[in-house]
């Protein structure tokens, strides 16, 4: 269940409103490995913790950028939900960046603001400002601009 629930009607209210994951996801070797496959990104720094252990900066391997990004959708739609909506469309991404590695074995979660909402033909167009929190760090997994289109 999404913590906010709003109508499609009504997106434009949402214009320069934050928001927080209120929970913490912790990144696992697993879902390191699942994506690896997905993608074939197979380096080591991703998928092999000995030689990680032995030869990364990070002492540990660390996950994709991009499953960084890949989180943002589950993670916002656990927050927002939209009604009245017959489909949602991912329009796509500005300025993504990635600070900070995400250690295996790390917690994040998202955080960010609705930066506008725009009319298009049948709907609205989102765009958010997202950052991918790393618990502990001052610096993001991740940032970007997401870009949604709620089509009535």
């Amino acid at each position: 269940m999404a913590l906010k629930t709003i109508h499609v009607r009504d997106l434009p209210t949402l214009t320069g409103t934050a928001f927080a994951s209120p929970r913490w996801i912790e990144v696992t070797q697993a879902q390191v490995d699942e994506f690896a496959h997905a993608t074939g990104d197979h380096q080591w720094i991703h998928v092999d913790p000995e030689r990680a252990a032995r030869e990364s900066p990070f002492h540990r391997t660390i996950a994709h950028g991009y499953l960084s990004l890949a989180l943002v959708p589950p993670l916002l739609f656990e927050m927002l939900e939209v009604t009245g909506a017959r489909l949602v469309i991912n329009y796509g991404t500005n300025k993504v960046r990635f600070p900070a590695p995400v250690p295996v074995g790390s917690r994040v979660r998202l955080t960010g603001e609705v930066a506008s909402v725009e009319p298009v033909e049948g709907g609205f167009q989102v765009l958010l400002k997202v950052a991918m929190e790393i618990e502990g760090s001052s610096k993001p997994a991740m940032a970007a601009e997401v870009i949604y289109r709620y089509l009535a």
